[in-house]
């Protein structure tokens, strides 16, 4: 899951970079109105996590910005400004929840994990797909009861695909969803066909080979 920080608080944006981090999100960060809204424009975004107060513009205005390029992203307000007037006004925009400064970071990453769960699954923590089974809060994957151990970008890879069942993605979309920004410096997306063979090889050992479907010159599709 892919998510950006737009918070010019640069010692929170860090802290919430690292706590995210061991949760297997990949983070990105905005500092200001003019970076977040390029960032919205050129990558895609499971969540983002936005400050309303920025040097150089209103959050509500990305807000508005991003519900106006029908931007499917998450939006979790992060602010410390709790007037409620700007919790509603937040709402009826478009955000999906509102977190007012202070807050524990634990407290962000169930807000995160809860937005997740409502956008690309169901409000159950176990995802059933074919005959993979995955416990999304303990990050644990299954096939027909067996367990199997996935790389951190196997796991992402895998709930990637899933997320956008029936759908063929891209190997440059996989890329991105995986590096974040490293995916333009890369000189080739090789790791891309690595990770994507990986993964149909343990799936394939405990007897789930066809759910990853290679589409020639075009990308991967899981299948169900």
């Amino acid at each position: 899951m892919k998510i950006l920080i737009i918070e010019d608080e640069r010692e929170l944006s860090r802290n919430i970079v690292n706590y995210l981090s061991t949760d297997n999100y990949i983070c990105e960060q905005a500092f200001n109105f003019h970076d977040a809204i390029e960032k919205i424009d050129i990558h895609n975004y499971n969540c983002i996590l936005l400050d309303l107060s920025l040097p150089d513009g209103d959050g509500l205005k990305i807000l508005e910005e991003i519900k106006k390029r029908n931007i499917e992203s998450g939006i979790i307000i992060i602010s410390a400004r709790g007037a409620l007037e700007d919790k509603i006004t937040g709402i009826k925009i478009g955000a999906d929840d509102y977190l007012a400064k202070p807050f524990p970071l634990s407290e962000l990453s169930i807000r995160i994990y809860a937005l997740m769960r409502r956008q690309l699954f169901s409000l159950n923590n176990i995802l059933k797909t074919n005959d993979v089974e995955i416990d999304l809060l303990a990050k644990t994957v299954s096939v027909n009861n067996t367990p199997i151990i996935l790389t951190k970008s196997e796991y992402q890879l895998l709930l990637y695909l899933i997320g956008n069942k029936n759908r063929v993605v891209s190997k440059n979309a996989i890329a991105e969803h995986l590096s974040g920004d490293m995916a333009d410096m890369l000189d080739s997306h090789n790791f891309v066909y690595a990770h994507i063979k990986n993964l149909k090889s343990k799936l394939g050992e405990v007897g789930c080979s066809n759910c990853i479907k290679t589409i020639y010159g075009t990308g991967y599709l899981w299948v169900e």
